[in-house]
């Protein structure tokens, strides 16, 4: 099984592949998707939209995970990004694959044990979970965090804890 991770953004939207099998997570890929700034915000998103719909039809996960909302102080910065979710969302979608969202603060209790764990403690797991992984940026260190919490989350629910 493959899961994509997603950490959706306006200005620079990771993601994440990893593949599971007998219980083992191998990294496969990740990146990220800069848009910039100067450009109208549909042609970021149609980016944004392009970009994954080519990580999808290269790697073709069979799931993906995305960071649910969380509201900025600026609603400005809210609109934007919930603008960069439905995209995000949408493209796997497209492809009939499940999407399922974690609170960033329920990934980070999954990698590190604490909900409030800082960036660089979530990407140090990334990288002793994913052996040889060496992400891209703080971006995709998120998505593929996103992916090997949904595959934590999947297991636990098959066993019925």
């Amino acid at each position: 099984m493959r899961i994509l991770g997603l950490d959706p953004s306006l200005s620079s939207t990771g993601w994440g592949v990893i593949e599971v099998k007998d219980n083992r997570l191998r990294y496969v890929a990740d990146g990220f998707i800069k848009t910039d700034s100067k450009l109208p915000i549909a042609d970021r998103l149609a980016l944004i939209h392009r970009t994954l719909n080519e990580v999808i039809e290269t790697y073709k996960p069979d799931e993906a995970a995305i960071e649910q909302v969380f509201l900025n102080e600026n609603p400005a910065s809210t609109i934007k990004l919930g603008m960069a979710r439905g995209v995000v969302i949408l493209a796997p979608g497209l492809y009939n694959i499940p999407v399922t969202e974690y609170e960033p603060t329920k990934v980070k209790k999954a990698l590190v044990g604490v909900g409030r764990a800082e960036k660089n403690q979530v990407e140090t797991m990334v990288k002793v979970l994913l052996p040889g992984c060496k992400p891209k940026n703080n971006d995709s260190s998120d998505a593929l965090a996103m992916a090997i919490t949904h595959y934590n989350y999947r297991k636990s629910r098959s066993m019925g804890i």
